[in-house]
């Protein structure tokens, strides 16, 4: 990632920060509108699994110009992801719902082509080192 992107990912972010709950809600009412199946593997309380998902983001996005730092807890997370029954289809899912959220968030003005272009960049680098991970944690066929 560039260090424009970075900073207009850091500076999205902080306007989306205030209203993580809301926000987390509209993540995944979008990600079960475009894929229901998915709710199946959500088990427990989905206000928490908000929670994490918003302190995951915030770690990460803090860490952008710097995610060789976070990159073991990244992998981490994809190992333990196939544990849950997530398949490297899912991610897509995940990335749309994402920036489809932060789009209702933001609205137009504070989620341009480049702001977007820039947060689909940070997610495909993460995913990608999540299922490569998770691809390494796989039992052999």
């Amino acid at each position: 990632m560039t260090s424009e992107q970075i900073a207009l990912v850091q500076a999205s972010w902080q306007r989306v920060l205030p209203l993580h709950d809301v926000v987390a809600g509209i993540f995944y009412a979008k990600l079960f509108e475009i894929d229901p199946s998915l709710r199946a593997l959500f088990k427990g309380d989905i206000g928490m699994q908000g929670r994490k998902l918003v302190a995951m983001l915030a770690t990460v996005i803090d860490k952008l110009d710097k995610l060789d730092t976070v990159m073991r807890d990244i992998q981490s997370l994809g190992r333990l992801h196939v544990h849950y029954g997530v398949k490297d289809e899912h991610y897509e899912t995940v990335g749309l719902a994402l920036l489809a959220t932060l789009q209702t968030g933001l609205g137009d003005e504070h989620f341009p082509a480049e702001t977007r272009a820039a947060w689909a960049t940070a997610y495909t680098a993460l995913a990608d080192a999540m299922k490569a991970a998770a691809a390494a944690a796989r039992p052999a066929a």
